[in-house]
């Protein structure tokens, strides 16, 4: 992962696992009543929406490529225990999507909500 800021420092850590040999060690971040909702285009007119709570990540790990897809920081940025983080999606180094992601981490460091909408149809440059 390129990182070019830590203005989301969680987020930023978040895709560093997610992108490394162990991405399951995501699921050690997030809360007891973590919910999420990933919407995952692939520009074919086909989405993808993994939602609900720790079993949804599960599901959403499970599908997949480990090691395939890298997570680029663009921009990032945190409000009080929101992070927002913009970025690009590459498969073997080709830029591949955008996405956006929106975290709230609680007040013990982990994370309650995740929203994340992925396209290949938009880039940010």
């Amino acid at each position: 992962m390129t990182e070019s800021s830590t203005a989301a420092p969680f987020l930023t850590e978040w895709f560093k696992i997610l992108d490394g040999d162990e991405p399951a060690r995501i699921l050690d971040l997030i809360s007891e009543d973590f919910s999420l909702s990933i919407l995952f285009s692939t520009g074919d007119g086909n989405a993808a929406d993994f939602a609900g709570s720790r079993a949804a990540l599960v599901g959403y790990l499970e599908q997949r490529e480990k090691g395939t897809r890298t997570h680029h920081l663009l921009s990032a940025t945190t409000v009080g225990r929101d992070e927002l983080f913009l970025g690009e999606v590459r498969r073997g180094g080709v830029p591949e999507a955008s996405f956006v992601a929106a975290g709230r981490v609680n007040g013990e460091g982990r994370l309650q909500r995740l929203l994340i909408g992925r396209s290949s149809e938009i880039r940010f440059d």
